[in-house]
């Protein structure tokens, strides 16, 4: 029997925490939690869970660090994490993305809304994982199976959206995507997230290919598109 899928919570609220792990576990999670960020980020380094949900303002060690260090770390880099913060001003936003949260939830939210997209990163970490097939583009190279994506041989590390986004644009070479189309495809359409939230994932995405930032192309007014020549747009 398949064991349930993990979820860690670094949050302060013991209230939330308690409505969190409640209606998480009721829908076939296993749920641990931490209240301070320095404790949850040794657990999570320690232990892996398959996602972590994580507050911003924390004592011990603030959510952006923890989520900083996690990327940082092989044993986490891949671990989807979703910020849920009363901080909701754009710039906080921008910010959580770019240092690698997969998902930003800005408080009070619905549980029901908070369940559905825990699912719905979960279905996309997965999706990730299904096809088996090895894609290559010259210095770069995506192994949609081993969730890995190397350049010129050196592991890169990028989020669970992150990596998604990627797989599903060298997966249709030469095709142009709108903003709305990659969150369908790549995100799922079954939750709300921000078109803008897409293009500051493809930005996080092309710094961190570097010289192989070349194959992703921005079709001006329309969205994005993979060129697997890397030639010029």
């Amino acid at each position: 029997m398949t064991p349930p899928a993990s979820i860690h919570i670094i949050e302060d609220d013991a209230d939330l925490v308690e409505i969190l792990t409640e209606n998480l576990s009721n829908s076939g999670y296993s749920v641990t939690h931490d209240r301070d960020g320095t404790q949850g980020l040794e657990r999570v380094l320690a232990s892996p869970p398959d996602m972590l949900l994580l507050d911003l303002m924390l004592p011990g060690m603030q959510g952006l660090d923890v989520c900083r260090a996690m990327r940082a770390s092989r044993k986490t880099a891949n671990v989807p994490v979703m910020i849920i913060s009363s901080r909701g001003e754009e710039a906080d936003v921008v910010s959580g993305l770019e240092l690698g949260a997969d998902d930003y939830m800005t408080k009070p939210f619905g549980v029901r809304e908070m369940v559905a997209r825990v699912r719905a990163l979960q279905r996309r970490m997965s999706r990730g994982m299904e096809k088996g097939s090895q894609l290559c583009f010259e210095e770069l190279s995506i192994d949609t199976l081993g969730h890995e994506v190397t350049v010129h041989g050196i592991p890169i590390n990028l989020t669970a959206t992150q990596f998604r986004l990627l797989q599903t644009l060298a997966e249709h070479d030469g095709r142009v995507f709108t903003r709305d189309q990659l969150i369908n495809l790549a995100i799922g359409d079954d939750v709300y997230v921000d078109t803008h939230n897409i293009d500051v994932h493809i930005s996080s995405i092309r710094q961190a290919l570097g010289t192989a930032r070349r194959f992703i192309r921005t079709k001006w007014g329309v969205g994005y598109r993979f060129d697997g020549s890397g030639g010029d747009a």
